[in-house]
């Protein structure tokens, strides 16, 4: 999907950290039913909240770095940072309508 972004490593710090819009990271593995369930819930956020606020994703089978900077030890985690900090962190599945309501109140 094109509001998605899949981060790396390498490209962490200037997509994440020094991104003038909040952005929310789903830290997530292929093999994580979880992760994959709540995949297209991250989707349709993405799109609904484009140009307010930025969706991306990283694999932490591949991106261990960054997964372990930030303690992820439980897939999914989802992570919202805003002016380079982190402000929220949530672990596990949940439903859009409350994902949302998390979300909501950092984009003002």
């Amino acid at each position: 999907m094109a509001n998605l972004l899949y981060l790396s490593d390498r490209n962490f710090s200037s997509e994440v950290l020094q991104s003038a819009q909040p952005t929310l990271v789903d830290f997530y593995a292929d093999w994580c039913g979880p992760c994959r369930a709540i995949a297209p819930i991250i989707e349709e956020i993405a799109h609904e909240l484009a140009g307010r606020l930025k969706v991306a994703k990283l694999d932490v089978d591949q991106n261990q770095e960054i997964a372990l900077q930030y303690g992820v030890q439980s897939i999914p985690t989802l992570i919202l940072f805003k002016n380079g900090r982190e402000v929220e962190r949530w672990i596990g599945y949940m439903s859009k309508s409350k994902l949302l309501s998390k979300i909501e109140p950092h984009l003002r």
